[in-house]
């Protein structure tokens, strides 16, 4: 009976909470419905109307930025703009933004409804426009980690740093599926693998918004972007045209969003470019049929970067502005970043008075403003006061961008158990990634390019330095030997190196984002090759650490290399938690969230149909997904399914366990994954996809039994109608190097 009571106890506080958040919501709606009625079209189209910060500004960046109050009288009070974005050049202190911030809401008092701006920020791996904040490692190293938890708690961080700058809109999660290793924005996708990137879009979402809206006063709202098929450019070039069949589409690209509607995403941004000849923004397939319909998205969509004026400037679908803005708004885009001018919002008032696009889109497209307004708490109190300052960058925060960064390395290669390094050896440090702190960082670290080393704090090492803390000062030689496109004194490292017991070769890339990270050659640059070429002739061990944001080609340098070592951006403590896996003070843990290719003129992924890998047509890869070494050895052994048939009425799922021991000396993390394989499908199989995944860690010794639930949708496809199906057949269940059959009858 005391269980029964407890049952009906919290079935009844279920039911209380539930309708305690429909009543919540109900008042909203009236809320929203009724400033709707009191709005003027103008001021509709103001809500529609985003500005970059620079439109205000004097110029400067930095803490030497100062607001125009005209501008903000002209822009706020008579054109009654809803959104603001951006940092006006580079990070700004917090301080600054609460000012900044503060002024701008002030001026909302004076207009006539006072309805709050929204401000948003890229806040991409951590709060990086904010001066002093954490900057984590960048979302395709938390991929290589492994952990829900710490992606969830990096956000929680990011949420914090970027709501105590008085900001409650975040430009994040990057939800693209990582399939064009070319692409500039790869290291902002959490990899090559939709489910991954699933996983962690809840998990990332939750951490930003918490579990419930209205935002709580350390949380700030999710943008989910960019929908759709951002990252697959056919070129590889950022804002380039995709082609992407609908089945691919649904099945590779579609359910990170999904997923990130289900965890609480009430914002999305649009892809700047087009799919299959069809401009997202453009696109009511895209933008009602596939988000709002199939995906049940009912906040608001924001236009990328001057995408709306794109529509006629590029891509060439409109024959001027005012009808770019037709064809947009008509389309479903909510809000316009425009971002220095307001000729959207004049556009728009004179199409709605035309009758070219209906008052009732106009409406809908506000509600759905002035609901996300509501649930960021800006109708209760848009202020923000700096009690949220003092905990920038705080102990707890240090931590755990610290066990981030030890967590995402990934030991590529390891000849002769090379790694881990005894502390007494004498170590040659070189390469053009050596001793710089931006490449540890990349974009959207203190600037939108992140190469501004003054920027970043005192404490942050480079490599170099850090290897010299970590092996003692007189331990370690240096010569830079080679900058990024060209080669400097490889002869004189060659020759510092014949005194040394190993050469530790920091390569990788520049930094960069979007367009200005757009390349040609995939190969990693030719003074990087002809480094490692020059230091091979010393007979010297060299371990290679490479510090990018995509693949590149590494070919010729891991033919030298006795151990590689895949840092990513791996943040401000990367640098430190390359040396203490050099060292062996950390064991790696990493695993690759991507395919790394071999040769620059091809590239598969590791889902790759049966046809992609026959007779001369085989699949190579330099490392393929999921890779990852480490200093002890894992055993993985009996792989047991709860059955080995079932009836597909009715199926509800499959529990999958297996065995983890640690044979080695040493503790050590483990990320155990499962793959699930259609053997026989309507459509082409894959030749397995990954389905589920848990990291652990182990004591020497220790043995574990990994469990897994897969639900029923692990085992279903798109078919040929674009439709999510489960048929009957034989799968394979691979996990652990382990395989099982099971039957759906």
């Amino acid at each position: 009976m005391g269980a029964n009571r407890n049952v009906l106890k919290l079935f009844s506080l279920l039911l209380i909470f539930t309708v305690s958040l429909v009543n919540a919501e109900e008042k909203v709606e009236k809320k929203v419905d009724g400033l709707l009625s009191k709005m003027t079209l103008d001021e509709k189209a103001g809500q529609m109307t985003q500005l970059t910060l620079k439109a205000f500004t004097n110029g400067k960046s930095g803490d030497k930025l100062k607001l125009d109050e005209n501008k903000l009288e002209k822009y706020i009070v008579q054109e009654k703009i809803g959104s603001v974005l951006n940092c006006g050049g580079r990070a700004l202190s917090p301080e600054k933004w609460l000012e900044i911030t503060s002024l701008v809401q002030k001026y909302t008092k004076k207009t006539r409804l006072q309805i709050p701006v929204i401000y948003g920020l890229d806040s991409i791996h951590g709060a990086g426009y904010v001066a002093g904040s954490t900057l984590f490692p960048h979302n395709i190293a938390m991929a290589a980690a492994g952990s829900r938890q710490l992606v969830q708690q990096m956000a929680e961080v990011t949420a914090l740093e970027t709501r105590a700058a008085g900001i409650r809109w975040n430009f994040a999660p990057v939800l693209g599926v990582a399939r064009h290793p070319f692409w500039p924005r790869h290291y902002e996708t959490f990899g090559e693998d939709p489910f991954i990137a699933s996983e962690f879009a809840e998990a990332y979402i939750t951490g930003l918004q918490g579990d419930k809206l209205p935002l709580a006063e350390d949380k700030v709202l999710a943008c989910m972007k960019h929908f759709l098929g951002y990252s697959y450019p056919r070129s590889g070039r950022d804002r380039t045209p995709a082609w992407i069949p609908e089945i691919q589409l649904r099945e590779i690209f579609v359910p990170p969003f999904r997923a990130a509607v289900q965890a609480g995403a009430v914002t999305a941004m649009i892809n700047s470019s087009e799919i299959n000849g069809r401009p997202v923004h453009a696109s009511p397939f895209y933008l009602k049929k596939l988000l709002r319909k199939d995906i049940g998205f009912s906040g608001f969509v924001v236009s990328d970067w001057a995408d709306i004026d794109n529509l006629y400037t590029r891509e060439m679908v409109a024959e001027n502005q005012r009808e770019a803005v037709k064809i947009g708004v008509n389309a479903g885009i909510d809000m316009s970043m425009t971002p220095f001018k307001i000729d959207f919002k004049k556009h728009l008032v004179s199409l709605v008075e035309a009758g070219e696009v209906p008052v009732q889109r106009v409406d809908e497209a506000v509600k759905n403003i002035i609901r996300v307004k509501f649930q960021a708490g800006l109708f209760n109190d848009p202020f923000e006061d700096d009690k949220l300052s003092e905990k920038i960058a705080s102990k707890e925060a240090k931590k755990l961008n610290e066990r981030c960064a030890k967590e995402c390395i990934t030991l590529l290669k390891n000849e002769s158990d090379i790694l881990p390094l005894k502390k007494e050896e004498k170590i040659l440090v070189t390469g053009p990634c050596s001793n710089l702190k931006s490449v540890l960082n990349g974009g959207w670290s203190r600037t939108w390019q992140g190469r501004e080393e003054h920027l970043y704090p005192d404490s942050q090492n480079t490599i170099l330095e850090a290897v010299k803390a970590e092996f003692g000062r007189g331990n370690v030689s240096f010569e830079k030997g080679a900058d990024f496109d060209k080669l400097l004194n490889a002869d004189k490292a060659a020759e510092k190196a014949e005194n040394c017991d190993v050469i530790l070769l920091c390569a990788g890339e520049n930094t960069y984002t979007e367009h200005s990270g757009n390349i040609r050659d995939y190969n990693i640059s030719l003074s990087q090759r002809k480094l490692a070429a020059r230091l091979s002739e010393t007979g010297k061990p060299i371990i290679t650490i490479l510090t990018q944001g995509r693949p590149r080609v590494v070919r010729e340098i891991e033919k030298v290399s006795d151990a590689v070592v895949m840092a990513y951006l791996p943040g401000v403590k990367g640098a430190d938690a390359i040396a203490d896996v050099v060292s062996g003070d950390v064991n790696p843990s990493g695993r690759l969230p991507f395919s790394y290719p071999k040769y620059a003129g091809g590239f598969e992924w590791y889902d790759y149909k049966k046809s992609a890998n026959w007779s001369s047509c085989k699949v190579e890869f330099q490392w393929p997904f999921g890779a990852g070494l480490s200093y002890t050895d894992f055993e993985c052994s009996g792989l047991k399914l709860s059955k080995n048939s079932a009836s597909k009425k009715g199926f509800d799922g499959l529990k999958v366990s297996f065995d983890v021991k640690n044979k080695g000396k040493m503790k050590g993390g483990y990320i155990a994954q499962v793959y699930v394989s259609d053997t026989v499908a309507s459509v082409t199989p894959a030749n397995k996809r990954l389905k589920e995944f848990k990291k652990i860690y182990l004591n020497p010794g220790e043995n574990q039994t990994v469990n897994f639930d897969l639900p029923a949708e692990a085992f279903s496809f798109i078919n040929a109608e674009c439709r999510r199906v489960i048929e009957l057949g034989k799968f394979v269940i691979r996990a652990g190097g382990l395989k099982k059959e099971f039957t759906l009858e």
